[in-house]
């Protein structure tokens, strides 16, 4: 009889440490999946805090979206201007030609950077559009204007130095001009914006 009630407190025991393993383990099973929720929540929060940040733009970035776009720039007004000269035109078809030259060679540049990253080209030259047209536009208003306003350098010709002075000056101040304008539209991911997403 004695023995029973041994066999009897022993089960009993039994029981209880399993109940107490099976509420802790159980316990163990709520952390973890709290955890885990709690894990993927603060996830969640993150990855929408990084896809609703701003746009944060440098001047260094700005400015290598310049120089892109005055190198493109320099090079078509350069051939346009030797060209009319060339052909005898006047200094308004030169210039109208030059101008073409510049959106031509600007948009090429950055078209040609994009296909680099393998997209197609319906889609790059819809994003060189996008990326280089205000660009190319306020670079080319001051270019053009600068050397309207210059005494005597619609006039000058290849082989004079008021010609390259005039040129030159007129592409920095474009530059000065157009890097903010840059840094303003890379801010609020346009302009280069666009065209950086596609080398990452």
């Amino acid at each position: 009889m004695h023995h029973d009630t041994r066999d009897e407190q022993h089960e009993q025991q039994g029981r209880h440490e399993h109940h107490e393993h099976h509420e802790h383990h159980g316990h163990d099973s709520g952390n973890a999946d709290h955890t885990g929720h709690a894990g993927h929540a603060d996830h969640s929060a993150h990855a929408g805090h990084t896809a609703h940040a701003p746009g944060k733009a440098g001047w260094p970035m700005a400015a290598r979206a310049t120089l892109h776009c005055l190198i493109g720039c320099a090079i078509g007004e350069i051939l346009g201007m030797v060209i009319g000269t060339g052909l005898g035109w006047g200094n308004a078809e030169t210039m109208v030609l030059a101008i073409i030259l510049a959106f031509a060679f600007g948009y090429t540049l950055t078209l040609r950077s994009i296909l680099k990253a393998g997209v197609d080209f319906r889609t790059a030259f819809r994003v060189a559009l996008a990326a280089d047209t205000l660009s190319i536009g306020v670079m080319e208003l001051i270019d053009n204007g600068v050397i309207v306003l210059w005494p005597g350098a619609m006039e000058a010709q290849l082989a004079d130095a008021l010609f390259w002075g005039a040129l030159a000056l007129s592409l920095a101040v474009a530059f000065a001009v157009t890097t903010p304008v840059n840094k303003w539209m890379i801010g609020r991911g346009k302009g280069h914006a666009v065209v950086h997403r596609y080398h990452h």
